[in-house]
C-alpha cells in the first residue's frame, strides 16, 4: 500500500505532467509562450494559488500542488540543464567575435542595473547584502522567454536578435558569480560584504579550474569510447553522467550545481560530440525547464496583486522603465541604431527566470526579508507575462523611428549556418572531396561523421567535423537542417545510406538530396525513397574510365568529356524511369536540373 506522503508526491508529479500535455499546448495555439503557460499553472495550481485550499474541498488535492518540496528536485535540475546547454551554445571563438558587445554592452548593463536598483534599496534603507541580492537579481532579463519570441518571429539573425542575444549571453555569464556570491553569502554569517564576494569568488575559481583540468582531461576518451558503442542509450548515460556529476562536484565544494553543469557544456562546446550531445539532452531541458517554470510560478502569490496594487504596479512599471532606458542609452553608446536600440531595451526590460533561484535562496537563508522576497518576485513575474507585449509595442515603435546611424556591421552578418548550407554526411574519402569543392566555392558546409575514432583524428588535422548519427532527427535539427539548403550522403554503406535519406526527406519534402549508390540498382531504390539524385559508384567509375580512354585514343577533351555528361544523364533518367515504373515517382527530379538548385 502506497503511503499518504508518497501519493502526495505522485498526484504532485501529475499536475505538473497535465500542465505540460494539455495547459501547454493551449498555450502555445493562443500564440504566447510556453513559459507563460508554466508560470501561470504555477501560480493558479500552486500552494500560494488553488492549493491552499486542498485542505478544505478535498477533491481539489488531485489538481493541485500540495508541497513545493514535492517537485522542487527536478526543477532544480531544470536549471542544471538549462546552464549546461547555454555552456554547449558558447565557444570561446564566438565569444571572440561578439566580445564588444557580450563585454561591453551585456557587461555594461548588469553592471549599471545592477549598481542602479541596488543604489535605490541602499536608499531606502535595506541592507548592503539585501541591495546587492536585489539588484543583482532584478538586473537580469528572461533567456527562455526572449530567445523563443525572437526564435518564432525568425528575428535571431538580425540586429536585434543579435543585440539581445550578446546582452543575455552576458547576462547568463553574470548568472554563475551571483549564484556563488548567494550561496556563499547565505551560508556565512560573519564577515563584510566584500570579504565574502572575494572569497566566493576565490572558491569558484578553484573549483572551476579543478573541473576545468578533469573535463580536459577525461571528457574526450569518455565520449569516444562511449561512442564505439554506436549505442544510443547508453551515449545518453553518459551524457546524464556528465552534467549530474559536474553539477555535484561544484555542489560539494560549496558552489550551485547549475555552475557545474555549465563548465560541463563549456568543455563540451569545444569537441567533435557537441552536436550529438545537443540533440541528446534537448529532450529532456524541455520538460525539466518546464517544471523548473511551474515551481517558479508557484512562488507568486496571486493575493499580493490585490494587497497592494500601486506598489506593485509602480515597481513594474519602474523596473521597466529603469533597465529599457538604461538599454537604450548604452545601444546609443555602442553604435546601435535608434529602432535596434529602443526595441532591444523594451524587450529585455522585464526581469528574469534567474531573480526566483537567486531571491529564493537569499530569502529561505533570511537573507531577505519575506515579504520583500514576495513582491519583488511578483514584480518580476508580472513583467515576465508582459514580455511579449512589451515587443509588439516594441516593433511598432522601432517601425517609425528612422536610423540616425549606421547599424553595427558586426549585428548584421547573418552565421554561416542560416545561409542555406549543406550538410555533408560521412568524411571519409569521398566527404572529404566534396566538402574540399564545397569550401572553394564558397558554400557553407556542417560535415557529420559517426567514426568516432576517425572524427578524432581529422579534428585534430584541423579538420571542422562533427560527430553524431544522421539518422537522428534531434541531430540533423542541431546541424541546422531546418535552414539548409541540402543534404549530400557519402558514405557507402547500403542501409544507413537509405535511413539517412528517408529521415531527411521525412523531415524536410522539399530539400535537395544528392545520396551515393553502390549500384545502379541501389540507385534506383534511393530515388524510390526520395533522393533528388543518386551517384552510382559502378557508373561513375565506368563513366571516368571511358573519358580517360576517349581522351587517351585522341578524341578531343571538349567533346569527349561532353558525350560523358550526356551519356551521366541518359543514365540518370533510365534509372528515374525505372523507379517510377516500380509505382512510386521520383520525389523533385526535376528540382535537381534546376540552376538554383545546383548553385546551392
Amino acid at each position: 500500500m502506497i503511503s499518504t506522503p508518497h501519493l502526495a508526491a505522485y498526484s504532485d508529479a501529475l499536475v505538473v505532467l497535465g500542465t505540460a500535455g494539455v495547459v501547454v499546448p493551449l498555450v502555445r495555439r493562443w500564440g504566447l509562450s510556453p513559459v507563460l503557460g508554466y508560470l501561470g499553472a504555477g501560480a493558479v495550481l500552486g500552494p500560494l494559488g488553488l492549493g491552499s485550499l486542498s485542505k478544505a474541498f478535498p477533491a481539489l488535492f488531485w489538481f493541485t500542488i500540495g508541497d513545493a518540496q514535492n517537485v522542487a528536485g527536478i526543477a532544480e535540475l531544470g536549471v542544471v540543464f538549462l546552464l549546461f546547454l547555454i555552456g554547449l551554445e558558447l565557444s570561446f571563438d564566438r565569444l571572440s567575435t561578439m566580445r564588444r558587445l557580450v563585454v561591453g554592452l551585456g557587461g555594461s548593463q548588469v553592471l549599471l542595473t545592477g549598481a542602479l536598483i541596488a543604489g535605490v534599496a541602499a536608499a531606502v534603507g535595506k541592507s548592503p547584502a539585501q541591495a546587492i541580492v536585489l539588484g543583482a537579481s532584478l538586473s537580469l532579463s528572461s533567456t527562455a522567454i526572449v530567445l523563443e519570441l525572437l526564435s518564432n518571429q525568425e528575428r535571431l539573425t538580425t540586429s536585434v536578435g543579435r543585440a539581445s542575444f550578446s546582452i543575455l549571453l552576458a547576462q547568463d555569464l553574470a548568472v554563475i558569480p551571483i549564484l556563488v556570491f548567494v550561496s556563499i553569502l547565505a551560508a556565512r554569517s560573519g564577515g563584510s560584504v566584500l570579504t565574502i564576494l572575494a572569497s566566493a569568488l576565490l572558491q569558484a575559481a578553484v573549483a572551476i579550474a579543478i573541473i576545468v583540468v578533469f573535463g580536459r582531461v577525461l571528457l574526450r576518451p569518455l565520449f569516444r569510447l562511449v561512442a564505439t558503442t554506436r549505442s544510443s542509450e547508453v551515449f545518453i548515460a553518459a551524457v546524464l553522467f556528465v552534467i549530474v556529476a559536474a553539477g555535484v562536484v561544484a555542489d560539494q565544494a560549496g558552489l550551485s550545481m547549475a555552475l557545474g553543469a555549465f563548465v560541463a557544456g563549456l568543455l563540451l562546446a569545444e569537441t567533435e560530440y557537441r552536436k550529438a550531445v545537443e540533440a541528446t539532452v534537448a529532450p529532456f531541458k524541455g520538460l525539466l525547464l518546464g517544471v523548473f517554470f511551474f515551481t517558479v510560478g508557484m512562488n507568486i502569490d496571486i493575493r499580493e496583486l490585490l494587497r497592494e496594487p500601486l506598489w506593485l504596479f509602480g515597481g513594474v512599471a519602474s523596473l521597466i522603465a529603469v533597465k529599457s532606458l538604461l538599454l537604450i542609452g548604452l545601444g546609443k553608446l555602442f553604435r546601435l541604431s535608434w529602432p535596434v536600440a529602443v526595441e532591444t531595451g523594451l524587450l529585455l526590460g522585464p526581469g528574469g527566470e534567474f531573480a526566483f533561484v537567486s531571491i529564493g535562496i537569499a530569502a529561505a537563508a533570511g537573507l531577505i526579508d519575506p515579504a520583500l522576497a514576495r513582491f519583488a518576485l511578483t514584480v518580476t513575474s508580472v513583467t515576465m507575462a508582459l514580455t511579449p507585449l512589451l515587443s509588439l509595442a516594441a516593433r511598432r515603435l522601432a517601425s517609425r523611428l528612422t536610423a540616425s546611424r549606421a547599424v553595427d556591421s558586426g549585428l548584421t552578418v547573418r552565421p554561416t549556418a542560416a545561409q542555406k548550407h549543406a550538410i555533408v554526411v560521412g568524411y571519409g574519402r569521398v566527404g572529404k572531396v566534396v566538402c574540399a569543392l564545397l569550401k572553394e566555392h564558397g558554400i557553407a558546409f556542417v560535415a557529420a561523421d559517426l567514426d568516432p575514432a576517425a572524427v578524432t583524428r581529422d579534428r585534430r588535422a584541423g579538420h571542422e567535423v562533427y560527430y553524431g548519427d544522421a539518422t537522428d532527427s534531434k541531430f540533423l535539427e542541431a546541424c541546422g537542417l531546418a535552414t539548409a539548403a541540402g543534404v549530400i550522403i557519402t558514405i557507402h554503406t547500403h542501409k544507413p545510406i537509405d535511413d539517412v535519406v528517408e529521415h531527411v526527406r521525412a523531415l524536410r519534402p522539399d530539400i535537395l538530396i544528392i545520396a551515393r549508390a553502390r549500384d545502379a540498382d541501389h540507385a534506383r531504390h534511393l530515388y524510390r525513397l526520395g533522393a533528388t539524385d543518386a551517384v552510382p559508384e559502378t557508373v561513375e567509375a565506368s563513366l571516368q574510365l571511358s573519358e580517360a580512354a576517349l581522351v587517351g585514343l585522341g578524341v578531343a577533351a571538349g567533346p569527349a568529356i561532353a558525350s560523358i555528361h550526356e551519356k551521366r544523364d541518359e543514365i540518370r533518367r533510365a534509372l528515374q524511369e525505372a523507379a517510377r515504373e516500380a509505382g512510386l515517382d521520383v520525389i523533385h527530379s526535376v528540382k535537381a536540373k534546376t540552376p538554383e538548385t545546383r548553385r546551392a
